[in-house]
């Protein structure tokens, strides 16, 4: 009987009861994640490397460069170069700047979601780029680093957190923002400000594995109809 006790003890359910699987799906969770990043992007960019070299030369064709990197808030507060293709002209801040000092409508647009819908600083080949999302495709070379996740919050500004999220930077900072997320197909840009930070909070504080494959599942054809991106 003892050995049949013994060998009881030993099985999995057993040892480890509802409450300790738990806490092992929990620490196998990030592990999970990081694998899936890592496979997902480096395959990504390896299909995609000759798509991505015919963006990079036709953004060069105004003498800018093809790529910039924006700092941007990661995990823990930690600043990080976020990679896009460049869709803007190469004095876009300066133009921005003009912009808002002597138009009051577009101030207004700026200060409430950090964006223009007519945005005059796009070039032809940036309004492209951004409506199907292609501008981002750099991102995958974050993920690899470490710096972003394949999915979580949209990465901000220091001066977009400090202004818009309040108490709930805590949790956008404590996780690794991502190529797309719950903001990405909720809306984006048709959503408030307000419902992007309530969607990053929700995200944060309940992490699932399976809620990541779902959206990105659901993105492709949230990139494909272009709902909300500008």
């Amino acid at each position: 009987m003892s050995g049949i006790r013994a060998s009881e003890a030993l099985r999995p359910g057993l040892f480890l009861g509802a409450g300790g699987g738990r806490r092992l799906a929990t620490l196998l969770r990030p592990a999970a994640k990081r694998g899936l990043d890592i496979a997902i992007s480096a395959a990504a960019l390896v299909v995609l490397a000759v798509p991505m070299l015919i963006i990079a030369l036709i953004v060069r064709a105004d003498g800018g460069p093809a790529t910039f990197s924006h700092a941007r808030v990661g995990r823990g507060g930690r600043s990080f170069g976020c990679l896009k293709f460049r869709s803007m002209v190469p004095d876009a801040e300066q133009r921005l700047a003009a912009l808002l000092a002597r138009d009051e409508c577009a101030r207004e647009e700026w200060e409430t979601t950090r964006k223009l819908k007519n945005d005059p600083r796009v070039t032809p080949i940036g309004k492209f780029l951004r409506a199907t999302s292609l501008d981002e495709l750099p991102q995958l070379i974050n993920v690899l680093k470490g710096d972003m996740r394949l999915v979580g919050p949209r990465p901000v500004q220091a001066v977009e957190l400090a202004t818009y999220y309040g108490a709930a930077a805590e949790h956008y900072q404590s996780v690794r923002p991502g190529i797309t997320g719950p903001w990405q197909v909720s809306g984006r840009n048709e959503t408030s400000y307000d419902r992007r930070v309530a969607l990053d909070v929700a995200y944060a504080t309940r992490p699932s594995l399976i809620e990541d494959i779902r959206i990105l599942l659901r993105t492709p054809a949230v990139v494909l109809l272009r709902r909300g991106a500008y």
